[in-house]
């Protein structure tokens, strides 16, 4: 069974502490969309409103660095009581291993993120190295984007690399993903579930993390 990880992106940002609230309830994770206005050209959220949602939520938080830099803060982000897993892209940071590494002695999940124009073979160096490899199904920067198609054979490629080699890698999709993709998504070896619009924006999101879960 996957895993589900709203994406606070989507949520209602003038009632945070309802949106986090619906999470502890009915899903497995949150994920948490860090954006720079430069490695993609949209600005989101940084520390002061991730710490205040990490101290409310009882699940881990689930990080995702849209950023120029991440050496410079992914430990600052890994350092907050509650984050659980911090990912960073692999087109931010050509030379990932020692940054995974300065990650994973934290104790969080370290994870690396590619957008849907990096071929999946880049990752194959890294997966070792990796808790985690976050597919985006669409172009990081914004919500309530269409799921690019061949999403579906990315992850089976990913999938089979990682059992061949019989690491313990978990699977995360982001981006696009709704009911009717969801269960795709699954059956090609997907382990975790980003949903944004599909979650918070739903008539009944609890309703809808089950579904998709």
């Amino acid at each position: 069974m996957a895993k589900v990880a709203p994406s606070l992106l989507a949520a209602d940002f003038l009632h945070l502490d309802k949106e986090v609230e619906l999470v502890n309830k009915h899903a497995d994770l949150l994920h948490v969309d860090v954006m720079d206005g430069v490695f993609v050209p949209n600005i989101s959220i940084g520390f002061p409103v991730v710490e205040k949602v990490a101290a409310a939520s009882t699940k881990p938080l689930d990080v995702h660095l849209m950023i120029v830099d991440p050496a410079k803060y992914a430990l600052k982000f890994a350092s907050i009581k509650g984050v659980g897993m911090v990912s960073f892209h692999l087109e931010a940071c050509p030379e990932p291993v020692e940054l995974l590494a300065a990650l994973r002695k934290t104790g969080v999940k370290a994870g690396l993120v590619i957008n849907p124009d990096v071929p999946v073979t880049a990752l194959f160096p890294y997966l070792d190295k990796c808790d985690y490899i976050l597919l985006m199904s669409v172009f990081a920067g914004f919500g309530g984007q269409k799921l690019i198609e061949d999403t579906y054979d990315r992850i089976k490629c990913l999938k089979s690399e990682i059992k061949r080699r019989g690491l313990d890698v978990e699977i995360e999709v982001d981006g696009g993903v709704n009911m009717q993709n969801a269960p795709l998504l699954v059956n090609s070896g997907v382990d975790i579930i980003v949903a944004g619009t599909a979650v918070f924006r739903a008539d009944d999101p609890a309703s809808a993390v089950e579904a998709l879960r």
